[in-house]
């Protein structure tokens, strides 16, 4: 069991620590109290190829694989979420692209992406349907050479600044089974009845966008289609089962970063005339939070390297490593709150931000809830 990171892939971290340290870190609060998206700090990713870090060299990307992609979420996430995931979620639904898309659909869409000059976004949820995907009612009717989609799409990432969007939509409403009748479709942003409304006053990750889609009568051409129609279900299953390591990698960034910063405060804190550090009660707590985020860290290392070394997710141990670390992400960002006393009540700390930015990773992409259900379906072997 070799555990040791690849020289190459230690400089990637510090490439990428180096970044954050002197480009995320400073303007952290400036975009998390104002809710804006940060363009111009995306710019600069773009320039070290994080904007399209999994994208294969070919289509202009870094071609970094699953645990590189853990590496650099993880630094960036570290100093501070909002803006990490305004970079890392640049290509975000590129994957089904990638996975499932055509020839002429990889080289439109992942090189303007891979090079910073668009923005993607994946459209699942929508105002009544969250984890239970399959009640997706977004509708997409062939007309001709066209597919005519009608229907509203909530909470999604990039929603206000993206180019494009992977969008479910169910294209087969008399299917025989729950799964089936379901596609992806790309629908471009500056398509006539496309309107996305900004959805603000979010607890976290305020830097990152997020909006409500509206689809009145948009109209794409059949070659937008994804991979096969009506299979759309199983590709995004396969998409979450890739972007859980991802939301563990956060997790544990947001861990790393909140239990760094308690440390920092608890050797400068002095109370009874010594540092709250050198109280047994603050170091049991420093304990917890560096042990708990190395055995999330271990266990999200482990499911990408699995992606690396087999070309694909394991499924249970995606959402492992994406329900435990989200957890020790919340618990961790909770402690580090509470070792700075009333000075992590306000923003004039990081740890305020990391505490509010945390609960989100509990949320998407999979709720807790929903990951356990998935390790005990997949314990029992009974699959979909």
């Amino acid at each position: 069991m070799d555990f040791a990171l690849t020289d190459e892939q230690e400089q990637l971290k510090e490439e990428v620590r180096r970044f954050a340290d002197n480009e995320v870190r400073p303007n952290a609060t400036e975009y998390d109290v104002e809710e804006k998206f940060p363009h111009d700090i995306v710019d600069e990713a773009a320039k070290m190829g994080l904007t399209g870090a999994t994208i294969p060299i070919e289509y202009g990307g870094a071609g970094y694989g699953a645990l590189d992609s853990v590496l650099i979420a993880e630094e960036l996430f570290a100093a501070d979420p909002g803006i990490a995931l305004s970079i890392l979620a640049t290509s975000f639904g590129t994957e089904a692209i990638l996975e499932y898309g055509t020839e002429e659909q990889k080289e439109e869409f992942l090189e303007p992406v891979a090079k910073g000059d668009a923005i993607s976004g994946a459209a699942i949820s929508e105002p009544d349907t969250g984890s239970d995907v399959s009640s997706v009612s977004t509708r997409a009717e062939k007309d001709g050479d066209e597919y005519v989609i009608n229907g509203n799409k909530m909470w999604i990432t990039n929603g206000s600044v993206g180019d494009f969007f992977v969008v479910l939509c169910k294209t087969d409403p008399d299917a025989d089974g729950r799964y089936n009748g379901f596609s992806q479709i790309i629908v471009e942003a500056d398509r006539d009845g496309f309107e996305a409304d900004k959805i603000t006053g979010k607890m976290g990750i305020r830097a990152s966008d997020t909006a409500e889609l509206i689809l009145d009568d948009v109209r794409v051409p059949e070659e937008n289609l994804v991979g096969s129609e009506n299979a759309g279900f199983y590709q995004q299953m396969n998409f979450f089962d890739a972007t859980r390591t991802g939301v563990a990698a956060q997790g544990i960034g947001i861990a790393k970063g909140a239990a760094e910063r308690a440390l920092e405060y608890a050797q400068e804190r002095e109370q009874f005339g010594r540092p709250i550090g050198d109280f047994q009660a603050i170091q049991h707590k420093l304990a917890d939070m560096h042990t708990e985020t190395e055995a999330a860290r271990n266990l999200t290392y482990k499911s990408a390297w699995e992606v690396d070394e087999g070309g694909s997710p394991n499924t249970m141990l995606a959402s492992m490593a994406k329900e435990f670390a989200s957890r020790i992400a919340v618990k961790t960002a909770n402690e580090a709150v509470q070792i700075h006393g009333g000075s992590g009540y306000v923003n004039d700390f990081d740890v305020e931000r990391f505490y509010r930015d945390a609960k989100i990773t509990q949320i998407y992409e999979g709720t807790t809830e929903i990951q356990k259900m998935i390790i005990a379906r997949e314990l029992q072997g009974k699959g979909f």
